[in-house]
């Protein structure tokens, strides 16, 4: 019913876009492993049958997975760890998609403006071209000035075709951003961009405020955190991984039945268990390298990211001061002139040409 905003087109993407909402289904995922961590592992039934003409023998027994009984403490908290590295993960590509849709919908509408000022150009260039063409067949322009109105024109009509099509461009990525199917009717832009702010953002603690917000860092931490829980249980359960304990009976010939238990322990003679805890130690040290590396790239990044709004702004607030008032200032003495007879209609185009540029920039 209004113009979309850029709030508005980050909530329109957070509730809509399809691709968000798979990814949230990993936490599902991860809540399901982590209720199955919590759960008793089934008991094992096992049964033995030996006979012949003479004699028969039959084993029975239950077993249950003791070491997985000991071990669940441990398991849940790496699997609770898992769930909350989940959780991180989620919300930050709900932030990435906020960022993303922010971004499409400031290149869409900034798009939309060129295409609109392209077109008054395009209009300009074709009076321009047409005045020149009556004037060189009645004989008062010369074929190298006319030329030059037309390589104008030519140029007019070549930029808005190229500002058309990213105009197109950017609404389809804005499309892409919101999680439409198609380009609905009802998405209306406005047509300009919002004012520059009064003065631009200090700088504050930048980096210091990458390493506590950013998720990205967060989930690495959350990362390095599991591996290390799980490398602690895998020294644990290094040479036995495995215990199984449960009743046990034994019927054999006309012997009454005999009831006792039964152990089933694995016996590392050909694995002891050395090369997975080699492999969690290498995964745990290769997470501590990345998280290193990334709280780096955080800092530099924080501080680029600053410096380029800055000089963004900056640029920004030199044309809204300074170009485009001056290039203004320039189009009214062209005028005066002009309507002083001073000079022609040619020369009057000649300056409303070099304001493209500023424009464009602005």
């Amino acid at each position: 019913g209004a113009p979309l905003t850029a709030d508005s087109a980050v909530e329109v993407a957070l509730l809509n876009n399809a691709g968000l909402q798979a990814s949230f289904r990993e936490l599902g995922i991860a809540e399901a492993d982590l209720v199955e961590a919590g759960r008793i592992r089934n008991p094992v039934f096992s049964f033995f049958n030996v006979s012949s003409a003479e004699s028969y023998k039959i084993e029975r027994a239950i077993l249950f997975d003791v070491m997985g009984l000991l071990t669940m403490p441990k398991r849940l908290a790496i699997e609770r760890a898992r769930f909350e590295q989940a959780q991180v993960q989620a919300a930050s590509e709900a932030v990435a998609l906020a960022s993303e849709a922010r971004r499409a919908w400031a290149a869409a509408v900034a798009s939309q403006q060129l295409a609109t000022y392209a077109e008054q150009v395009k209009s300009a260039a074709d009076a321009s071209a047409e005045l020149a063409r009556r004037m060189a067949q009645a004989g008062n322009f010369n074929r190298l000035a006319q030329m030059r109105e037309q390589t104008f024109h030519v140029e007019a009509v070549a930029q808005l075709a190229r500002a058309r099509h990213q105009a197109r461009a950017d609404r389809e990525r804005l499309i892409r951003a919101l999680g439409l199917p198609a380009d609905d009717p009802r998405l209306v832009l406005p047509d300009r961009l919002p004012e520059l702010p009064g003065a631009a953002a200090g700088q504050g603690d930048v980096e210091q405020l990458a390493l506590q917000r950013r998720l990205d860092l967060l989930t690495l931490r959350r990362e390095t955190e599991t591996l290390g829980a799980a490398l602690t249980l895998d020294g644990a359960t290094r040479l036995i991984d495995s215990a199984m304990l449960g009743a046990a009976n034994l019927s054999e010939g006309h012997d009454p039945r005999r009831d006792g238990f039964a152990i089933a322990l694995p016996l590392p003679l050909f694995d002891t268990g050395d090369a997975r805890l080699v492999r969690s130690q290498a995964r745990l040290e290769q997470a501590r390298r990345r998280l290193a590396q990334a709280e780096i790239d955080a800092r530099s990044q924080a501080r680029e990211s600053h410096a380029a709004y800055v000089a963004a702004w900056e640029v920004a607030r030199h044309y809204r001061d300074e170009v485009v008032p001056l290039a203004r200032q320039i189009s009214e003495e062209m005028l005066l002139r002009y309507n002083g007879m001073l000079i022609g209609t040619f020369e009057l185009l000649a300056d409303a040409r070099s304001q493209v540029r500023s424009v464009i920039g602005a």
